[in-house]
């Protein structure tokens, strides 16, 4: 089955063709760095993720790029709020984000190129636009983007220029030939960093910097641009505008993927009623990445993003979180050091059970690839990998060899690795994991007393387990032992 993703610009699913072939380059729009990066952001990182670890899993190089915007409005906000330079408002965080996302297993991106450090581009970028007649200085100092000079404006929200100027938010602007151009180049207020340019003072405006950064490090043309779905317009179509005037290559990105945004369960305390709202900073109902952090297992997190397509909204609520936890304590138990799954280098085993789990162990990975080749489907991915658990489970109990089981909880691992997944074991009460070895040791000895045919020992032995809550099972490879619950 060929790789399918859906392509915001079409509006349907298409098969996935790079440009350069093996080579995927993504351009992924990262976090305006004035403050905590939230569960949202969160989300967008761990899709992109994912998606980026599929494509590695079949087979592809990629190239993938994150931008930090470091200059904004906030930004300078927080920094005067704070009377710090602004500079120490980005690099705090900068580095609290890949802190967190390093925490979170995301994949450190190839680059992340800043908006500062890309100025001579983006004045380079500004002057072609203005020269071509693209784009024009203002009265007020800035320079604005002529929308109606890019053929189809409005292709990617599926708008007409008229429906756009009847229904988006855009800001009214004598300044502005038409309320849908848009700032390239921000004149300079007093008091505010700035950078010298043809028009005077100012700082680059939002939208260009993403152009120029994903053109210079992926090339004119990328075979995919990620982001939220509230980017869509005006912000990726005012990419679409600037980088295909710039360089006359169409389509500027082959595939669109945009993710469902995180909403807030809300409850009206007089009717009980529940409604939902978006989640972001400028509503006060956000959660940090940190505090999730402090919840317990990271994956947690990332199994909660992962039980929904990434282009639906996702409702955060702590029940949601509590079935995210059930779900990967559920994957990791056949990971846990608690439980004793025979020899893996033995093929001894009843003939029967270890076919049966050899045969269960092919099609999870097959019905995983054919989930994840639709549009990167996570949800049917991971209910693969609940049927691979509950195989192995059966295999266990039925008597599959300790090789079959060695081989499908391997398969689960690197399937589950795809997805981010980190398979080790839950965190357990205190003291558990040191009763271990303990416990090891007189399953050996009752070994050696069965041997010596010292029999009433050895069931003294069992039996003490037994009143410490350890079952033993014994198997044609070996005794196997774990923890009741």
């Amino acid at each position: 089955m060929a790789l399918k993703i859906s392509n915001t610009l079409s509006g349907r699913k298409e098969d996935f063709v790079t440009i350069e072939p093996g080579i995927v380059t993504m351009y992924v729009c990262g976090v305006t760095v004035y403050a905590s990066s939230h569960i949202g952001h969160a989300m967008s990182a761990l899709t992109f993720d994912v998606i980026r670890r599929y494509f590695e899993y079949r087979g592809y190089t990629v190239r993938h790029v994150v931008n930090f915007t470091d200059i904004d409005d906030k930004i300078i906000k927080r920094a005067n709020d704070e009377k710090v330079d602004w500079k120490s408002i980005t690099e705090r965080y900068i580095k609290e984000y890949l802190d967190w996302m390093d925490a979170l297993n995301v994949k450190r991106a190839t680059v992340y190129p800043r908006a500062t450090e890309e100025v001579d581009g983006i004045i380079a970028a500004i002057q072609t636009l203005v020269e071509r007649g693209n784009a024009y200085p203002a009265t007020n100092g800035d320079v604005y983007f002529r929308a109606l000079s890019q053929p189809n404006y409005g292709a990617l929200k599926h708008q007409s220029p008229d429906e756009l100027n009847a229904g988006a938010r855009i800001d009214i602007d004598e300044a502005k030939e038409n309320p849908l151009d848009f700032a390239l180049w921000k004149a300079a207020k007093p008091g505010e960093p700035s950078w010298t340019s043809p028009w005077g003072e100012g700082r680059p405006g939002w939208h260009i910097e993403c152009s120029v950064m994903a053109m210079r490090y992926l090339g004119p043309q990328i075979d995919v641009h990620g982001g939220g779905a509230d980017l869509i317009f005006p912000h990726h179509e005012n990419e679409i505008a600037q980088s295909e005037n710039l360089t006359g290559e169409r389509p500027f990105v082959r595939y669109w993927a945009h993710n469902g945004l995180l909403q807030a369960k809300l409850v009206d305390p007089d009717t009980g009623k529940a409604s939902v709202e978006k989640m972001s900073k400028s509503l006060g109902n956000t959660l940090s990445v940190g505090k999730l952090l402090e919840m317990g297992d990271p994956d947690m997190l990332r199994m909660f993003v992962l039980g929904s397509h990434y282009r639906n909204p996702l409702t955060y609520t702590d029940e949601s979180f509590d079935v995210a936890f059930k779900s990967l304590e559920r994957i990791k138990s056949v990971f846990s050091p608690r439980e004793n799954w025979g020899d893996p280098s033995s093929n001894t085993g009843k003939a029967e059970a270890t076919a049966a789990l050899e045969q269960a162990t092919g099609a999870a990975r097959t019905g995983f690839e054919a989930a994840m080749d639709d549009d990167f489907n996570t949800p049917a991915a991971i209910a693969r990998l609940f049927d691979l658990v509950r195989e192995i489970n059966k295999g266990r109990d039925t008597g599959a060899s300790g090789a079959a089981l060695y081989a499908a909880r391997e398969t689960l691992a690197e399937l589950g690795g795809v997805l981010g997944l980190r398979m080790k074991e839950l965190p357990v009460s205190s003291g558990s994991q040191d009763v271990e070895p303990f416990v090891k040791l007189l399953v050996d000895l009752r070994k050696e007393l069965k041997t010596a045919k010292q029999y009433q020992l050895a069931d003294r032995v069992r039996e003490g387990l037994k009143d410490l809550g350890v079952k033993l099972e014994d198997r044609p490879d070996g005794t196997t032992w774990k923890f009741e619950k």
